[in-house]
């Protein structure tokens, strides 16, 4: 996917520093410094234009969101979004996401976010998508016990892939559904892809997901 560049970008995230952090290598095990509180920490791999961490923040204010984006022309506009909204339990990363544990401490983060990922339907890219064991590894290794991952995507394969994958390294299915917004599914917020294939009538896929330990 090809994103247009913004020559104003990093200097609009300079004079943001306080929604988007510089050097988060160094707040690796302070996060809760850098929030000032204690509350859980969840992080969404692959923010996109911010929607849905933002509207989750506001929903959510005793809960602290970090929104990872490796796309600097796409993380700008989650930015201006959580400027914007003014919610301070929002702070965003423009960092690739396989570093995580260069941002991230042991036990740190409580709940893992990936909505609409990249499917990389190739079979030669699996490894790539951010249901593949490596990257259930990594989130393993900044989760708190028992955290969770919870999974959105309105492509199929990637959904089974995800499922099957998810059964094979040993994790616990707590929730699924195949048509996320003709279930009973209560307090659902939707991410600007969800909001586009959702009103072309593409069914949304989801489900929650937890380590054993």
């Amino acid at each position: 996917m090809r994103f247009r560049n913004k020559p104003w970008a990093a200097e609009y995230i300079a004079e943001h520093s306080y929604y988007c952090i510089l050097g988060p290598e160094n707040r690796k095990g302070k996060w809760h410094e850098v929030f000032g509180n204690e509350h859980p920490i969840h992080i969404e791999v692959g923010t996109g234009k911010g929607t849905f961490i933002t509207e989750m923040a506001k929903a959510n204010p005793h809960i602290n969101y970090i929104g990872i984006e490796l796309f600097e022309s796409v993380v700008v506009k989650a930015l201006e979004r959580a400027v914007v909204a003014n919610v301070p339990n929002v702070k965003l990363l423009n960092v690739n996401a396989e570093k995580l544990t260069e941002y991230f401490d042991k036990n740190e983060v409580d709940r893992v976010y990936l909505n609409f990922s990249d499917p990389w339907p190739k079979k030669r890219h699996a490894k790539r998508r951010l249901t593949y064991k490596t990257f259930l590894d990594l989130y393993k290794s900044v989760l708190v016990p028992k955290g969770e991952i919870h999974f959105k995507t309105d492509n199929r394969g990637l959904f089974e892939f995800s499922l099957m994958s998810f059964s094979e390294y040993g994790l616990l299915l707590n929730y699924v559904s195949l048509d996320l917004h003709n279930s009973d599914y209560e307090g659902n917020i939707m991410t600007e892809y969800e909001e586009k294939f959702s009103s072309k009538g593409f069914p949304i896929y989801r489900c929650e997901v937890q380590y054993k330990e």
